[in-house]
């Protein structure tokens, strides 16, 4: 699957990361929400970007348009993260797993220790279970 992330420049997918973690916003609204915020007329213009592209779509709410991502949070996280091990791990998800779990046990609950030990157990039953 080709991940959507790779064709975005960086602004773009800081007002993409926007919109997924708000589920939908308006320009104002992702404008508030970008690190060194451009104006509003280039927040737009990037949106009508996406949207072009494909990225987003919009729906009119009065007299706002609200911008709403067109890929579900999962396909869109599933794209992101092999991205992410792609590039920074050469492919290896053994070496990205690694790296998130190189913390201090501390940090995990038993919760979290037991549903990673099941996702394992799941992993070398060949997902039967």
């Amino acid at each position: 699957m080709k991940t959507h992330h790779v064709h975005l420049s960086r602004r773009e997918r800081q007002i993409v990361d926007v919109l997924y973690q708000n589920g939908s916003a308006t320009v104002a609204e992702v404008l508030e929400r970008l690190p060194n915020p451009p104006g509003y007329s280039a927040v737009r213009a990037a949106l009508a970007t996406l949207e072009a592209k494909g990225h987003v779509r919009h729906e009119k709410l009065g007299a706002k348009f609200i911008f709403i991502p067109t890929t579900s949070p999962n396909s869109a996280k599933r794209s992101a993260i092999q991205h992410l091990v792609h590039t920074f791990f050469r492919g290896s998800r053994e070496q990205a797993v690694a790296a998130l779990l190189d913390v201090s046990p501390s940090q995990f609950s038993e919760d979290e220790l037991d549903r990673l030990a099941e996702l394992i157990e799941k992993a070398r039953s060949g997902g039967k279970r």
